[in-house]
C-alpha cells in the first residue's frame, strides 16, 4: 500500500524521518504532551532511539507503533506530523 513505511530513522530525540512505499517522505515529531500512557517511556532518548520498521509500521520495543495511514495523511498535507 502507498502508506507502507519502508524506512525510518531518528533525527533527534522525539523526532524521526520516515519514507513511504509511494516515495513520500516527511518528519514526525512528538510534542511534550504526546509522552503519556504507553508512549511515556519514549520520553527517554535511549528508548526513543530504539525505533525500527516492522511489517511497514514504525515501531518500538513493547509493541508500540504508529498508524502508518494517519502518518502518511498528515505528512502529505503538511510535510510533518506533530503528535500531540
Amino acid at each position: 500500500m502507498k502508506w507502507d513505511v519502508i524506512e525510518a530513522r531518528v533525527i533527534e530525540p522525539g523526532c524521526f524521518q520516515v519514507k513511504f512505499a509511494d516515495g513520500l517522505e516527511g518528519t514526525v515529531r512528538f510534542a511534550p504532551s504526546a509522552y503519556r500512557g504507553v508512549f511515556a517511556k519514549l520520553r527517554d532518548p535511549l528508548e526513543f532511539n530504539k525505533l525500527y520498521v516492522n511489517d511497514y509500521f514504525v515501531t518500538w520495543p513493547g509493541e508500540l507503533d504508529l498508524a502508518p495511514d494517519t502518518m502518511h495523511e498528515k505528512i502529505k498535507e503538511k510535510g510533518e506530523w506533530l503528535i500531540q
